[in-house]
């Protein structure tokens, strides 16, 4: 199948590239087919975020966006919280907050419900949208330009020999190849190592989101009311970096989550546990109060920011949002930033095409050096090595001088040069970390967690998460770091089971949720996530 552009993936860069690529189309009155791929079973279902919106990259997007009424519900209260230990708190002063981090302006919502908003968008202006079909290839032409993708074969077992359901891939060809798989994309991580678009870059770095979906009676919900902490269980006990968000959105629905930095050290952290220690706060519980937990899901951020951006296009194929890491990491958002890159791309590849040229977008640099997108990352770049360095609260008090007394025009510029999987100690001289029985009300199990997550794989198929050296995880990692696979990964796909001295090491990767959490933190880069079949995974009813 030949195309004029191909997305890989429909977050909100994908479909924002696909949606001005053609708005521009009609304007040029050029037929243009555009095609999306999507791995979720739908659009959407593999969509997790906070979700608070800055609605810069819709404004861009859609000037009038507001009269076709997306799902969003407007920030009517903002707070922030540093919770000292498990009971107290201290309310943060406003002017306290660094400026871009204030939500005043902002909105609330679902992203999977806005995706699948901006996906009848897409189709209205003709998108063909493809969910349950995951890209798995690369293609290239013999000059090493990137010619389209190519979606994996269906119906293949374990052994890797054809079932009677067997269905082969297909090869989309495309003059513009968009990969928009979101934070650590397989094949975007496969385009920058090919390329080295990271030289001379700082590494990326990561955390990870753990998110829940809870119902709460009227009487205690206020749609638009969001809260954010710093602080306990992790700044204070556990020398790590990160904070919790709590979002009342509409129908009297709570999201909240807690992010860990993957920059932490300590190999017994368990950052799923961690949040559901963060939910027995009382500043926390009193929002859950009666409620019921309805959905769960977790997400790596890439979290890097300016310093970590990769070139952003080669001969034939660009980044876009997470695939590049264009989070901004103060505003704690990336779907704004998200939009405007993709929104630059389309630009890009629309002025290409309509020069007749193919495979060539060398203007996309030129175009993101000079939009708001690199001045905003740029006025946030060292807050990101500002909490490395200094820690949760020390990085904070940073941020607050840069931003609100120097507007982020800082001449100086931190490091941040050292990757997560490289921070962990030796377990021998780290602290374990006991962690209580969960209690069945506010705080829970994984098991239970994945059930509600909806997630779902073929189980006679390749496993997805593959060792390069399958002796790794006892020989070196359970010797050194107690593997910590076990624990950072929020969905129980890693077990060591056995007696000592005859340890196995196994991988349910029936339970993976596509955080992509193993592929970042191993501590020795041995495990590689690729995409499985297509529509296996989480299925996010609302997320």
């Amino acid at each position: 199948m030949t195309f004029d552009v191909v997305i890989v993936g429909a977050g909100p860069a994908g479909l924002s590239t696909a949606i001005r690529t053609m708005q521009l189309a009609n304007e040029m009155g050029r037929e243009t087919s555009v095609c999306v791929l999507e791995k979720g079973s739908e659009i959407g279902a593999h969509i997790l975020s906070g979700a608070v919106i800055d609605s810069r990259g819709l404004d861009d997007l859609f000037p009038s966006w507001k009269e076709l009424e997306p799902p969003l519900t407007r920030v009517t209260e903002d707070r922030f919280h540093c919770l000292v230990n498990d009971h107290r708190s201290i309310a943060v002063p406003h002017a306290l907050i660094p400026r871009p981090s204030r939500n005043e302006r902002n909105y609330v919502a679902s992203l999977g419900n806005l995706c699948r908003w901006m996906a009848q968008q897409a189709e209205e202006l003709g998108v063909m949208l493809f969910p349950g079909f995951a890209a798995t290839e690369i293609l290239y032409d013999k000059q090493d330009k990137v010619v389209g993708v190519a979606t994996g074969d269906m119906g293949i077992d374990r052994s890797g020999k054809e079932k009677s359901t067997h269905q082969p891939g297909l090869e989309l060809h495309a003059s513009y190849t968009v990969l928009a798989e979101g934070c650590r994309g397989h094949l975007g991580k496969q385009l920058i190592a090919k390329f080295d678009l990271d030289k001379n870059r700082s590494p990326q770095h990561y955390a990870i989101g753990l998110k829940e979906l809870w119902e709460v009676p009227a009487d205690h919900h206020q749609p638009g009311r969001i809260l954010h902490t710093i602080g306990w269980p992790l700044g204070f006990s556990r020398s790590a970096t990160g904070g919790g968000f709590l979002y009342h959105m509409e129908n009297q629905q709570v999201a909240l989550g807690l992010i860990v930095d993957l920059s932490y050290s300590n190999p017994y952290l368990d950052p799923f546990y961690e949040f559901q220690v963060w939910k027995h706060h009382p500043m926390i519980k009193e929002h859950l109060l009666d409620g019921q937990r309805i959905s769960y899901g977790a997400r790596a951020i890439s979290k890097g920011g300016y310093g970590s951006l990769p070139e952003l296009a080669v001969a034939g194929a660009v980044l876009v949002g997470d695939d590049a890491g264009f989070l901004n990491p103060l505003k704690i958002k990336g779907t704004h930033t998200a939009m405007k890159s993709g929104k630059l791309a389309a630009e890009a590849i629309m002025h290409a095409l309509g020069a007749e040229r193919k495979h060539d977008v060398v203007d996309l640099q030129r175009r993101y050096e000079k939009s708001w997108l690199r001045r905003e990352l740029h006025q946030a770049r060292n807050v990101g090595p500002a909490w490395h360095q200094f820690g949760m609260l020390g990085g904070s008090a940073w941020a607050c001088v840069e931003q609100n007394l120097f507007n982020g025009w800082n001449p100086i510029r931190l490091p941040d040069t050292t990757p997560d999987h490289k921070r962990l100690r030796y377990a021998s001289v780290s602290k374990k970390i006991h962690y209580s029985k969960p209690d069945g009300v506010y705080s829970f199990d994984r098991n239970s967690s994945i059930f509600i997550s909806n997630t779902n794989h073929e189980e006679d198929q390749p496993c997805h998460l593959v060792l390069q050296d399958s002796d790794i995880p006892i020989r070196k990692n359970l010797r050194d770091f107690a593997e910590p696979a076990q624990r950072y990964c929020p969905a129980g796909v890693y077990e060591v089971i056995g007696e000592e001295g005859e340890e196995e090491f196994r991988i349910n990767a029936q339970n993976c949720v596509h955080c992509k959490t193993c592929d970042i933190k191993d501590p020795s880069q041995n495990i590689t996530w690729i995409a499985p079949e297509g529509s296996g995974g989480p299925n996010y009813p609302n997320m």
